[in-house]
């Protein structure tokens, strides 16, 4: 499939990687290996959703089936049995550690809960069997179990909307989205969130803490139950009703995928899940991630590689999203997760630290996507810059589609906090925000959640600082509070003017949202009042707020177009005395002047002679501005030398401009 966005480069044709060739060589040869061990077709394989777990056969009797090659026993207790074990619900071992209970029809009601109590040697416990559809937690005990659920099957009314357009992503957290403090749901996010979204100017949504965790605080990157949707938020039927709306709103679909790590947690997870610590995982030290607190997948196991691709498959066929986010990448591309020595050659790449199994892994499943639904997106989150994560699978890439440019929200971060305003550097900015490999398909981003965690601050608030109280209104006069607003509008403009192929915003930060976010936890005395949006501030005319969200608006409105992203940004001038920096991208010219005190008339920048005209100016008077360049007015240059002349205008401190050519 044809992706929008800037052409990239042919990875075979990078000559710096002459010496390595042969590990791409062997990458691919693994890749047609295992391919062939599974029957040919990932499709087929990646079906283990439909086999194991609870479900209702075509006779209307229950079937459970389950992979648990070190239990000795294995039966299911809930409601049905009044929590203890009964012979008429012990499953029969099936050989190869699989294990399967046949129940009349009558055997198991919808709502009903239940968990397995498996015995191994030496021990027993209970369980949430791994390929539960639906786990919910007891309000009163906190304790978590499955559900047996039979809910009306939803009849979808809408396809993934019919665009290459490059996507411009919405990254949201359903439980936080409202502004009331506690947990928001499916069917608010749908009612609520979608309008905000669309009207904002975004195609794509990316919808994080999908997959069902024991702690909420987790931010749902610690999964405990990887085929279940969270309870928290509502049904799944209702999480399919926002996919379908989303879908016929004209906006594609994503998750964020988490299968970096697991959660540790024995009941509520599959850390032990037959009593051993390997049956998912790699056995010892390898099998815990210290920093996370986690469980590290053991890839090489078919059995583990059956479970993870048919997860992917789940949520592309039950579901309709349309592609995902995929969680740590570099966690799995390493054995050291990354946190071992830098990345200063193509050496650094090819010394042994890498983790081939998670790479032939994560080939498996950009290669299922391509070949289940042909139009998502795999999206790598990898701070390594890994040669070959996007590359083709033919010449023994990964084959993602995307990876995220995290460089860039680094860049923005050090300049507000670790730098003073005189020592930015034009041409270093100009690096940072294009420095991506000539052969991948890059999302940039300002920030996304990460920036703001509990310990972090969002953007906005990095540089206002405690003017984020006093200081955001209209008039407050604020010096600090509006020269963050300028640079926030002006860091967004120059980001998305310089992205690759994709742009990426979090819920609430295209207006500024303010202070960090922190989930309800015992040291904020679980509290909500950071884990929710304050949309009231945006849509308040007496604030900054809302100046920040229409800039955002009109900047989608104008940057979002395919034809003009699959232009490469060329850049035109740098000036670090005079903080300016001008690029032009298709027919469109950029120029931000950075520096606090000084504005520049009759500023020169050469271009191509005709007729250019003012689209965009983050200065204006509808975006907080001071409105000192007049609106869409035009300038008329003259070829001086070939065909280029040069155009003298206005430069105001703290503004970033957009020129279009129009003649």
């Amino acid at each position: 499939m044809k992706r929008a966005g800037a052409p990239v480069d042919d990875f075979s044709q990078d000559a710096w990687l002459e010496p390595w060739r042969g590990v791409f060589v062997e990458r691919g040869e693994r890749i047609t290996g295992i391919v062939r061990e599974i029957g040919g077709n990932l499709a087929d394989f990646a079906q283990g959703h439909k086999h194991f777990g609870l479900h209702r056969r075509a006779d209307g009797w229950w079937v459970y089936r389950d992979w648990a090659p070190n239990a000795t026993a294995l039966v299911l207790v809930g409601d049905f049995s009044d929590w203890q074990e009964r012979g008429e619900f012990f499953a029969q071992a099936q050989g190869s550690g699989c294990w399967e209970l046949v129940l009349p029809s009558e055997a198991l009601q919808h709502g009903q809960h239940y968990r397995l109590k498996m015995h191994w040697p030496g021990g027993q416990g209970e369980r949430l069997p791994a390929w539960g559809r639906r786990v919910v937690q007891d309000p009163t005990t906190n304790i978590f179990s499955a559900q047996v659920w039979e809910e009306i099957p939803h009849v979808w009314k809408n396809t993934t909307p019919a665009n290459c357009l490059p996507p411009i992503i919405y990254e949201a957290h359903v439980g936080m989205s409202s502004e009331a403090a506690g947990i928001a749901t499916w069917s608010e996010f749908r009612e609520h969130m979608l309008p905000r979204i669309v009207g904002a100017g975004y195609n794509t949504l990316q919808l994080m803490a999908v997959q069902e965790h024991p702690y909420y605080g987790s931010f749902g990157y610690h999964v405990g139950s990887f085929f279940a949707p969270s309870s928290r938020f509502g049904t799944p039927n209702e999480l399919k009703e926002l996919v379908d709306a989303a879908h016929g709103m004209g906006l594609r679909v994503i998750m964020d995928l988490v299968h970096s790590h697991a959660v540790r947690n024995a009941v509520e997870g599959i850390s032990h899940y037959d009593g051993t610590p390997y049956q998912f995982f790699h056995d010892g030290e390898r099998g815990y991630h210290e920093v996370w607190d986690s469980r590290c997948f053991d890839y090489a196991k078919p059995q583990v590689r059956h479970f993870l691709l048919s997860n992917i498959r789940y949520w592309l066929e039950e579901y309709q999203f349309d592609g995902f986010r995929f969680d740590g990448v570099t966690s799995m591309l390493y054995r050291d997760h990354g946190f071992g020595a830098g990345f200063g050659g193509y050496g650094d790449y090819f010394h042994g630290r890498t983790d081939e199994d998670a790479i032939d892994y994560l080939t498996l499943a950009t290669r299922l996507m391509d070949e289940w639904k042909p139009q998502s997106m795999a999206i790598a989150e990898d701070v390594s810059g890994m040669p070959g994560l996007c590359a083709p699978r033919k010449q023994g890439g990964c084959g993602f589609h995307y990876r995220l440019a995290m460089g860039v929200p680094d860049m923005w971060f050090k300049c507000v906090e670790d730098m003073r305003e005189e020592d930015w550097l034009m041409g270093w900015m100009w690096g940072e925000l294009t420095n991506r490999r000539a052969d991948e398909r890059i999302i940039s981003y300002v920030e996304s959640h990460d920036q703001a965690m509990v310990g972090g601050k969002s953007f906005l608030f990095a540089m206002a600082d405690a003017s984020i109280y006093n200081g955001m209104g209209k008039t407050s006069g604020d010096l600090r509070a509006e020269r963050a607003v300028a640079l926030h509008k002006m860091a967004r403009l120059a980001t998305l003017g310089t992205a690759g192929h994709g742009y990426l915003n979090f819920m609430g930060n295209e207006f500024g949202h303010p202070e960090w976010i922190d989930f309800p936890r015992e040291g904020n005395g679980w509290s909500y009042q950071h884990a929710r949006r304050q949309w009231s501030l945006r849509d308040r005319e007496d604030l900054r707020y809302k100046g920040v969200g229409d800039f955002d608006g009109a900047m989608m409105q104008l940057l979002r177009e395919p034809k003009w992203f699959d232009a490469k940004p060329e850049h035109v001038s740098e000036h670090n005395d005079d903080k300016t920096l001008a690029w032009k991208r298709g027919d469109l010219l950029f120029i931000l002047n950075f520096h606090g005190t000084q504005s520049f008339r009759d500023w020169p920048v050469w271009v191509e002679s005709g007729v250019w005209q003012l689209v965009l100016d983050t200065d204006a008077a509808q975006f907080g501005g001071h409105d000192r360049v007049a609106a869409d007015q035009r300038f008329t240059v003259a070829a001086e030398n070939g065909n280029f002349g040069k155009l003298l205008l206005y430069a105001p401190s703290y503004t970033g401009l957009v020129l279009r050519k129009v003649l």
